[in-house]
């Protein structure tokens, strides 16, 4: 669920949206549009772009609401809310994924976009920043119960998607089933097989190889040269990671593999920690058998916010956003966070830890080996040619650790965070798309 802080915690207005930009692009309560829209401010004065730039980069360029009815399994209605935000399409078409969950709700989804659109730029995909969600918990709900939702939704924005004007992928609560579903209903009211409508869905429809495990490469990517900054390497690091998910879970593995030392990792139901490092294979395997990291017999139980300021080296939120706030920011150990999850730190505790010399790899630059290799597997889709695992993977590892040189280059050279650095890379390409392309009429 998506944590939010009181209006007394925020020290930095939402009042940093320039009041020229229209009402979408203020934030209707503390959150992590709020977050996003501060981050870009920063960035808009440091570049010292105009206020009528800033309210368009301020700005979504597209939304969509849409009510999504239900027939349940038992022959009940129930009805949904859905929202498509695309942020920003002057590099590109809307680039994205597709959350189901609970908490979902058009701030939210704008703020998501808005990252997005600053991800795309920093690792130089020819993508806007796009992103949707439906506020439903999958959990309650039939596989069939799902579908039909998916394809409702999916009908109901089909004027706005595309492989050419916005692209889905998965993200919490949806996975490569629920991206079949999609391409099938916009294939089938097309009249032909368009697999480029999405990223992410399973192999025989199309999908890449590397696809899954993407984000979480990239992740032990940035995380690993982050740490080669400094004159250190992996082995040895002492690893707490929130989130054992799509891209917790994998970042684990990976990071055990590299020779880290991952001492805890939590989920939605609670976590578990053990000092020395946690048996990764016996852990994923418990986690497959149960659904939950908790209860692993080879371990002591901690939970989500005692995991965030336990004694570790490196910590890596992957789960939802606003974890990290004012009122935990001081407690965090951890020399290193790598942002596995959109927005989990809010900037009040971003100010903070930037004060206390933790060094924080930023979600924008973390966390994008997943649309990058979603642009491969775009690529792949509009060649119909399949590229190998091998191949697939030294791509990503060549385009994440290019970003993160040209990120560290910007922070050294301008005395700002990693987080800054990326914000104005991202911002500054950005800005000059819109300036290339002029303004119609």
């Amino acid at each position: 669920m998506t944590t939010t802080e009181p209006e007394t915690e925020q020290t930095h207005p939402v009042d940093a949206v320039p009041d020229i930009a229209p009402k979408a692009a203020h934030p209707s309560h503390p959150g992590p549009l709020e977050t996003a829209q501060v981050q870009l401010a920063r960035a808009v004065e440091r570049l010292g772009l105009d206020p009528g730039m800033h309210a368009m980069l301020a700005t979504p360029r597209r939304e969509i609401n849409v009510a999504i009815p239900l027939r349940r399994d038992d022959g009940t209605t129930a009805l949904f809310h859905g929202f498509r935000v695309q942020h920003n399409v002057s590099r590109g078409p809307g680039k994205g994924g597709l959350r189901f969950h609970p908490s979902v709700d058009v701030d939210e989804v704008r703020a998501l976009a808005m990252w997005m659109t600053w991800k795309c730029a920093i690792v130089e995909l020819p993508y806007g920043g796009a992103k949707g969600g439906v506020a439903i918990d999958p959990r309650q709900y039939s596989s069939a119960e799902l579908e039909r939702v998916t394809r409702r939704y999916t009908s109901e924005i089909m004027p706005m998607i595309g492989p050419e004007r916005d692209i889905m992928a998965p993200d919490i609560g949806t996975d490569a089933r629920t991206m079949a579903w999609v391409m099938d209903t916009y294939s089938v009211n097309q009249g032909y097989t368009i697999p480029g409508i999405v990223t992410g869905k399973p192999l025989e429809v199309g999908g890449s190889l590397g696809r899954a495990t993407a984000t979480s490469r990239g992740v032990v990517h940035s995380a690993r040269a982050a740490l080669r900054e400094v004159g250190r390497d992996l082995r040895g690091v002492r690893v707490a990671v929130q989130g054992f998910g799509k891209v917790g879970s994998h970042a684990s593995v990976f990071f055990a593999q590299a020779g880290a030392k991952v001492e805890a990792v939590s989920d939605q139901y609670g976590g578990v920690r053990r000092e020395g490092g946690l048996d990764m294979a016996r852990l994923v395997d418990h986690v497959r058998r149960t659904g939950s990291v908790v209860d692993f017999d080879a371990a002591d139980p901690v939970d989500n916010a005692d995991l965030l300021t336990l004694d570790v080296d490196m910590l890596v939120p992957a789960a939802v956003e606003g974890v990290i706030t004012a009122r935990n920011a001081n407690e965090v150990k951890a020399e290193f966070v790598v942002e596995g999850a959109n927005g989990p730190t809010t900037a009040d505790a971003d100010a903070m830890l930037t004060r206390r010399g933790v060094t924080v790899v930023p979600d924008i630059l973390a966390n994008a080996g997943g649309v990058v290799v979603s642009y491969f597997e775009w690529v792949q889709a509009q060649q119909a040619y399949w590229w190998s695992e091998q191949e697939i993977e030294q791509r990503l590892e060549q385009r994440m650790l290019q970003a993160y040189a040209a990120v560290a280059e910007v922070a050294r050279r301008e005395e700002v965070t990693l987080r800054d650095a990326a914000m104005l890379i991202g911002v500054e390409r950005v800005a000059t798309a819109h300036r290339t392309r002029g303004l119609y009429p």
